[in-house]
């Protein structure tokens, strides 16, 4: 099947074919026509499917054939919200890739930046905005944000928007849009509270499912190699040097474990940037671009600010440090096998990671090739004993980093004499020594002028 079997308008294949797309992926064949048909959608599926053109490539048609709207200041009619920055600005330049010949406005609004340069544009009037829901939320308790005027209305990534705790603001947006518009929600899985979401949102809607989970673990080459913890880095370093990787993007579990990976590929002559949640925009944008033109040859990343990278023909994708949840590591590795194409993903797993491992291959189905032929082969084969309040105990000492304690006084030896008692002295409440020339529980008058008379 190819684009123009889906009755898209000349001018967007045009602009397709211009990026080199010819025919759609599986997502994009099922749910181009329904929503050209103005029907409510459910789509299931994980980023990397081509899920961005399949709601992108028929809102821009359905935009530009309403000409009615062309007049005037332009109103928001398409609005695209997404849980994080780097989606927010993938999925914009998407609609302005494809929409280059429409005539349509756009405009993309996120935090960590100046909301200034948004005000002008949203005065002069948008046709589609993608935004993220807290600065959405603060542009329309503002005033600068009306979504009255609202057609069409596509939640993405509705699951991620739930782990980072942001249906509340989700929420609070679709309050302010109109009944009657066409929704479109996509969600990598459909948790309960994502289920009972898309009941209250959707109107008799398409549903369709797109799972790459297997083709995406078909067509990656998995590898892990065992090691301690203390020798991933310097594994890295070796694999880095000495297996031809032009690029990689590494996965960190922390945000400090990124940029400490950063540092020692730093020290290696290695020429690596981290993105994650403490960075700014501009920060995180730089490294980006210098990743996608090549400038940097390591991307270290962690899960929440790897959402929304796209970048064709990555080669090598590495689990420097194992997810906790299965499904991340299916996430990951697709960064590597987009649209179809083929990558290489490398995990490395300490002894406390085992379990994780198997959780993951118990997940995909498979086992995961196992590397022993390298310089940094594991060496402890024991559990590492558990941080208590980030001190450890050590086998015969007190805990690390303090002084002993001292030891403990012997109890006080109990007397067979009576407690002394004060005769016919008043005390005070709830014992103590006696309260002498003064009646218990009163305080003394206060004098006048600090005189005595």
């Amino acid at each position: 099947m190819q684009f123009s079997q889906l009755h898209i308008s000349p001018s967007i294949i045009r602009a397709l074919e211009h990026e080199g797309y010819v025919e759609p992926t599986p997502i994009q064949a099922q749910a181009i026509p329904p929503v050209l048909e103005g029907r409510d959608l459910l789509g299931c599926a994980q980023t990397g499917t081509g899920k961005t053109a399949a709601f992108a490539v028929p809102v821009i048609q359905l935009l530009s054939a309403d000409r009615s709207a062309a007049a005037g200041k332009r109103k928001i009619r398409a609005l695209v919200l997404t849980p994080t920055r780097e989606l927010a600005v993938q999925i914009d330049e998407s609609f302005r890739t494809y929409g280059r010949n429409a005539d349509l406005r756009y405009l993309v609004v996120y935090g960590g930046v100046s909301q200034k340069p948004s005000e002008a544009h949203l005065k002069a009037g948008v046709d589609v905005l993608v935004a993220t829901p807290g600065r959405l939320n603060d542009l329309i308790g503002q005033g600068l944000v009306d979504l009255q005027d609202l057609k069409i209305f596509i939640l993405d990534e509705a699951d991620r928007m739930l782990d980072m705790g942001f249906i509340h603001d989700v929420k609070k947006i679709i309050a302010k849009t109109p009944e009657k518009k066409q929704t479109l929600l996509f969600s990598a899985t459909i948790p309960p509270e994502i289920s009972k979401m898309a009941d209250s949102l959707l109107v008799n809607p398409v549903k369709i499912s797109v799972t790459p989970d297997q083709p995406t673990v078909e067509a990656v080459e998995q590898y892990v190699y065992f090691t301690d913890r203390e020798n991933k880095p310097a594994l890295l370093a070796h694999l880095l040097k000495n297996s031809g990787i032009e690029s990689a993007l590494v996965f960190s579990r922390t945000k400090h474990g990124a940029d400490k990976i950063v540092r020692l590929l730093h020290r290696e002559f290695i020429r690596a940037e981290s993105i994650h949640g403490n960075k700014s925009q501009n920060a995180r944008q730089t490294a980006l671009n210098n990743f996608k033109n090549r400038t940097t040859r390591v991307l270290v990343a962690t899960d929440i600010a790897a959402r929304g990278i796209d970048i064709d023909e990555l080669s090598h994708v590495f689990n420097y440090d194992l997810p906790e949840v299965p499904e991340t590591y299916v996430h990951r590795i697709g960064r590597t096998a987009r649209a179809g194409l083929g990558g290489t993903a490398i995990a490395f797993c300490d002894y406390d990671e085992k379990p994780l491992l198997a959780a993951i291959e118990k997940l995909i189905n498979k086992k995961v090739t196992v590397v022993e032929d390298h310089p940094y082969p594991m060496l402890i084969h024991t559990p590492r004993p558990r941080q208590q309040q980030g001190r450890r105990k050590s086998p015969d000492g007190p805990p690390q980093g303090g002084k002993p304690k001292a030891p403990a006084a012997p109890p006080a030896r109990k007397s067979a004499e009576p407690p002394f008692e004060w005769p016919n002295r008043p005390q005070r409440p709830g014992g103590g020594p006696p309260a002498f020339g003064r009646r218990p529980g009163r305080r003394p008058a206060r004098r006048k002028n600090n005189s005595y008379r």
